[in-house]
């Protein structure tokens, strides 16, 4: 799976408290938050399972006076903790905003995502959130496509979007051009990359070449590794025979910590810059890697998560996984669509790709391709915790 699921509680403490709160955000965003205490059961609906063999009908009460939106996640399975989660989000969101005219209702992928999307669609909703996978996206999209629904997937696959799907999950190749841009700024010109096997390794790779080559520069040396013992020595082993001032190591930040610690050991890579993608900003604990000491990765900026994780954990009882504010943020861009969009109608999704949109996660914009262009900021690990080096942009123009 490409897309990242670990848990990301907020690390940096007194580096964060400093910034807006998210209630300010929401008010920013669309309108202004909830003013009172929350109701006790946010407006988010589960259908009762059907058996297979029974047809599909309309199983929910019309409701002419609110949009229609659909939640399609994993409820239950290996990826149920990633799409409660993500459930859980798009309720604080609405509540924040008070968006008495948007009625989501959940669907469990987790049995199927067609026949999820197809319920979805028979009752009456006229915008898909999620799924989450990407083989998921690319069972539901043929069918929204065909009763013309678009689907705002939590993917980070940019080949699930187009045709009406649009992909809301991070890009690690934004991600790897955000980090070598910033490289490049500081005068490196020589790169190594050390990249898992498989998709995300393959699509990790291809960035990296584009992204160097875009900066003027050269990579010197590119090496994958698995989980064989020994794998990721050896393709350092090939990369220290190459001179180089900046490694990027795709993977998590645990693949990081045992990289770094053989490429100190080389001459080569003695003081070269350590880089990583954007999976590190999952990793709650990555600040405190001692051996991740000075290195940089690029990522959705961080300003208003540690707010976001207090009142979700005041809520829900638990911290939020990181990626959940992909829900929170569907929610925002649902409610200014909203604006324009009348109740029962197709979804405006030509407005999709006109407009910028801002949430938890900073500034965004959908390409005509359907994938999500972020404005990222640079991080870097230093003394305990993280903190940022380059700013992302406030807006995308």
């Amino acid at each position: 799976m490409a897309d990242s699921d670990a848990n990301r509680q907020g690390v940096r403490g007194a580096l964060r408290w400093a910034v807006l709160g998210l209630g300010f955000l929401a008010a920013a965003c669309v309108g202004g938050p909830r003013g009172g205490p929350p109701p006790e059961r946010p407006p988010v609906e589960r259908p009762r399972d059907r058996p297979a063999d029974r047809p599909i009908t309309p199983g929910l009460p019309q409701d002419v006076e609110r949009h229609r939106v659909a939640l399609l996640v994993p409820l239950s399975g290996p990826n149920a903790g990633v799409g409660k989660s993500l459930e859980n989000a798009t309720q604080l969101a609405i509540l924040d905003t008070n968006a008495d005219n948007i009625r989501i209702t959940s669907y469990d992928t987790s049995a199927g995502a067609a026949q999820a999307a197809q319920r979805a669609i028979a009752d009456g909703n006229r915008l898909i959130l999620g799924p989450l996978l990407a083989e998921d996206a690319r069972e539901v999209a043929p069918i929204a496509r065909s009763a013309r629904v678009p689907v705002l997937s939590f993917s980070n696959d940019t080949n699930v979007a187009g045709g009406g799907t649009f992909v809301l999950g991070y890009s690690p190749a934004q991600s790897i051009e955000r980090v070598i841009a910033y490289a490049k700024s500081k005068g490196m010109t020589q790169f190594a990359g050390l990249v898992p096997s498989g998709l995300y390794g393959e699509r990790s790779s291809t960035a990296l070449l584009r992204a160097v080559e875009s900066a003027g520069g050269t990579v010197t040396a590119m090496e994958t590794y698995d989980s064989r013992p020994g794998s990721m020595t050896t393709a350092l082993a090939k990369i220290n025979r190459q001179p180089y001032q900046a490694i990027l190591i795709a993977g998590t930040g645990a693949n990081g910590v045992s990289a770094v610690q053989i490429i100190r050991r080389s001459p080569n890579g003695k003081a070269a810059k350590v880089l990583g993608t954007e999976l590190w900003n999952t990793d709650s604990g990555i600040g405190r890697n001692a051996a991740l000491n000075g290195a940089w990765f690029a990522s959705v900026p961080d300003n208003y998560y540690l707010t976001y994780a207090g009142k979700y954990r005041a809520r829900f009882g638990a911290a939020p996984y990181r990626l959940s504010t992909l829900g929170y943020d569907a929610v925002l861009l649902t409610v200014r669509m909203a604006r324009d969009w009348r109740p029962g109608s197709e979804f405006p999704i030509r407005d999709l790709t006109s407009r910028s949109f801002a949430g938890l996660d900073g500034a965004f914009r959908f390409g005509r391709d359907g994938i999500a262009d972020r404005a990222l900021e640079v991080q870097e690990i230093r003394g305990g915790t993280v903190v940022t080096v380059s700013p992302a942009p406030a807006k995308l123009d």
